[in-house]
């Protein structure tokens, strides 16, 4: 995953070390080569104010470092391109999905997550990966096919349902979102499951209508969990459709959908600092069990391997 930007920063890297003259770093040395990460950062879908700031933490984390005459230049420099990265996201949280929602079983249950995004984004499928996972863990789980808009949208879910196992609780077509989700809680309620997932309608991201339904379901339900599921490979177009609806309803994390196919690797990069939010997961295959927990650490770490 991420090989492009992988590769830009292995560039970056090699580039500096290739221009060191002496013991220090000195802002010639790497603003000679900045300019250049610059551009390939860009080109990988990291966002324009994005680059800027990394580009100014580096510069900041570069300039007058001790680079060792005869030891591991490369390890110096890394280190210092792995502490700017992660300097830049300094102010997003990383946060365990699992055992967040596990210790908000204790005090309220069910939990209710609540999946927000445009249709085609992985949204449906993405809940149903949860749902395994959370099955998976020996929690139980049902959804609320709160897509009422859509024709077959309950039938899709419905399917994964089959295939994964957790009942789906939903209307006839035209239904109010807001009641179905709010009968699937007090289902979940009364039946002692652990989880409520629900999924929501995903048409065209400038319909009024749709984000009143969104905000109302998010005032009669206060789902713990708001999650915008992101089309990784959609880059700034999938960053300015998350704004749009951070304009009018409550985001608390993201999930990257589609990672598998995207080899940039720039967008997870963009959403982090730009939304300041937490990334919980990155769907990275078509099966129910390719969804992996995210870090920024692991992350940042990635793209210095």
């Amino acid at each position: 995953m991420f090989n492009r930007l992988k590769k830009a920063f292995s560039k970056f890297v090699e580039s500096v070390v290739s221009t060191v003259k002496e013991d220090t770093l000195s802002e010639k040395d790497v603003n000679e080569v900045i300019s250049n990460l610059y551009f390939d950062l860009i080109e990988n879908d990291v966002a324009v104010e994005v680059a800027d700031a990394v580009t100014e933490e580096l510069k900041k984390r570069l300039i007058g470092v001790k680079v060792p005459r005869f030891g591991d230049k490369e390890a110096v420099v890394k280190k210092a391109v792995l502490d700017a990265l992660l300097g830049v996201l300094s102010d997003v949280p990383d946060v365990d999905f699992y055992q967040d929602s596990k210790n908000r079983l204790e005090t309220s249950r069910p939990v209710t997550v609540m999946f927000l995004g445009p249709n085609g984004y992985g949204k449906t499928t993405t809940l149903a990966k949860l749902a395994y996972h959370l099955q998976e863990r020996g929690f139980r789980v049902v959804a609320a096919a709160a897509d009422t808009f859509r024709a077959g949208a309950r039938e899709q879910l419905e399917e994964h349902g089959r295939r994964v196992g957790f009942r789906v609780i939903g209307g006839p077509y035209g239904a109010d979102p807001a009641s179905v989700a709010y009968d699937a809680v007090q289902h979940a309620r009364s039946k002692g499951f652990h989880y409520v997932l629900i999924d929501t309608a995903g048409r065209m991201h400038t319909d009024a209508n749709l984000m009143e339904e969104l905000r109302k379901i998010q005032r009669v339900v206060e789902p713990q969990y708001s999650i915008f599921v992101f089309d990784a490979q959609l880059g700034n177009e999938a960053l300015e459709i998350a704004r749009y609806y951070s304009k009018y309803v409550k985001i608390d994390g993201m999930i990257a959908a589609k990672v598998d196919a995207y080899p940039k690797g720039g967008s997870i990069l963009t959403f982090l600092y730009t939304l300041k939010r937490p990334v919980y997961f990155l769907g990275v295959g078509q099966s129910y069990k390719d969804l992996v927990q995210f870090t920024k650490q692991e992350y940042v770490s990635q793209l210095l391997t």
